[in-house]
């Protein structure tokens, strides 16, 4: 594939997630990033650096996204019960509700998307 075609459906990929996060935005108030922070808690009690891992985001900005939930509502943060220099962190009932109110969200697919829903 040539580099300039590559960066033009690069350029198109991020127009369109650009689109589902305004979207989400609009209709739950987070961002596509606080989101899967939210997905990923689910039910668990995790620690940020299990969070950046299954959302492929770097610590730093992990850390900063998981601020954001917190000032929100969304998440809390716990002392470890066994190393209590470790911190977990799991949803609220607020966030809890925010999640189960994306998960039966008809959400606008942009087109570009729409195969990787199937």
């Amino acid at each position: 594939m040539e580099k300039i075609t590559c960066i033009c459906i690069m350029r198109e990929l991020f127009s369109a997630l650009s689109s589902l996060e305004n979207n989400l935005t609009e209709a739950h108030g987070v961002s596509l990033n606080e989101a899967m922070i939210l997905c990923a808690l689910g039910n668990e009690h995790v620690t940020a650096s299990t969070i950046a891992e299954q959302t492929g985001m770097l610590p730093s900005h992990t850390s900063k996204v998981i601020a954001v939930l917190e000032k929100n509502g969304l998440i809390k943060r716990q002392l470890g019960k066994s190393d209590k220099r470790r911190m977990y962190f799991s949803l609220t009932t607020k966030g809890r509700e925010c999640l189960e109110r994306m998960k039966s969200y008809e959400f606008d697919i942009p087109d570009l998307l729409k195969p990787l829903f199937k």
